[in-house]
């Protein structure tokens, strides 16, 4: 197949939807497809053999690690001389919109996969009144695609109730050759603990910002006795966190990559994952890969990863001191903590990352054909 994937957000951004696009191009790349990627300004010109075209446009005024990439008529002048079987657009927004606009003018089937919930999003930056009018652009959006994917179970459910059509379950797995359990780093572990690497720690890796309720935290470790936090990572919130854990025993590593996240996983004795808005949640499932317990909010795709008292722990929002009683109660009974750690790497390696890529080309092969049953391409 030929496909043609437009997406909001790529590298050198690292986020959980950069990390599930750069396996879906080396996936496709194993199984012999051929991509043309559409990203964001900044972007590098290849990645897993496929040629990325970056585009222009401002960065969002309220998140300045996101772009508004504008369109182009070049963009579809790429497209014509590519001649995609499908479109993919991931959760379109601005560079998406172009890609949909294309899909239907060129007469190319239309795959269409959400991502991110910006409706709540809006919320946590003082833009609640937004929330209606941008389900309703997403709905119009979403529903020129011959198909939609959600990221869990969760989602799947909420975009059909706010009247998505034909949303498919698309499965999330783990590069488990990759994300994996080992020997501790002890200079990792000091580094994280900030010098006091026989206390319990515990680990967050991923966005700073404020829809991830990392603020919460605070009051729910303050009463914690040889418990340390580290927040691995970066975004739009990192210097006011730090600020707000002034004085509290955390530290702030920053972004870390390859073999140097790994260490950082592998240090820990567990993960928190305190976000309500997440539509997968991947970090989870990479921290259980490295054999940790999640502790994380009942609310949404995370469900699918975590058994509550199997393989971590879920806490019922607002309810975030909850998550203290969590942590002591794993940092008092190491056997349990474990016991726990050994579920969440079974749980991890029945969740193979092929397989849920498979599963897309299976979708692009489905969508293809629904677009011409329906007579919109040829």
């Amino acid at each position: 197949m030929r496909i043609a994937l437009f997406t909001e957000t790529f590298l050198p951004k690292i986020d959980g939807v950069v990390s599930i696009l750069c396996l879906v191009l080396r996936r496709m790349e194993e199984l012999g497809h051929e991509v043309l990627v559409f990203a964001p300004p900044e972007s590098p010109p290849e990645f897993a053999g496929a040629r990325v075209i970056a585009g222009r446009g401002p960065r969002v005024p309220i998140y300045k690690e996101l772009y508004m990439t504008f369109p182009s008529t070049s963009i579809r002048r790429e497209l014509q001389a590519f001649k995609p079987d499908v479109i993919h657009v991931a959760s379109p927004a601005w560079l998406g919109n172009w890609g949909i606009v294309n899909a239907r003018r060129l007469k190319i089937p239309l795959i269409a996969s959400f991502h991110t919930n910006i409706p709540q999003y809006l919320q946590h930056y003082g833009y609640g009144w937004a929330t209606n009018p941008s389900w309703r652009y997403l709905r119009f959006l979403h529903n020129q695609a011959e198909m939609n994917l959600s990221t869990s179970s969760f989602m799947r459910d909420e975009l059909t109730a706010q009247g998505l059509k034909n949303v498919h379950w698309w499965k999330r797995g783990v590069d488990t050759d990759f994300f994996s359990p080992g020997p501790m780093d002890p200079a990792m572990r000091a580094r994280l603990t900030d010098g006091n690497p026989a206390e319990f720690l515990v680990v967050y890796i991923g966005r700073h910002a404020k829809e991830k309720r990392l603020f919460e935290l605070k009051d729910a470790f303050a009463p914690l006795k040889n418990v340390r936090l580290a927040m691995v990572g970066g975004g739009p919130a990192h210097e006011e966190l730090k600020a707000h854990f002034a004085g509290t025993p955390t530290t702030f590593p920053g972004y870390m990559r390859g073999e140097e996240l790994i260490n950082a996983y592998r240090s820990a004795d567990c993960f928190v994952f305190p976000s309500t808005t997440e539509t997968f949640g991947l970090v989870a499932l990479e921290a259980m890969a490295c054999g940790l317990p999640v502790i994380a909010a009942r609310a949404g795709g995370i469900v699918d990863t975590v058994v509550d008292g199997e393989n971590g722990y879920f806490f019922d929002p607002p309810n975030f001191n909850a998550i203290g009683d969590h942590v002591r109660t794993l940092r008092d009974n190491p056997d349990l903590c474990n016991q726990l750690a050994e579920n969440a790497l079974e749980h991890a390696a029945t969740r193979s990352w092929r397989a849920t890529m498979d599963q897309l080309a299976g979708f692009y092969e489905q969508t293809i054909e629904l677009a011409r049953a329906s007579g919109r391409v040829q």
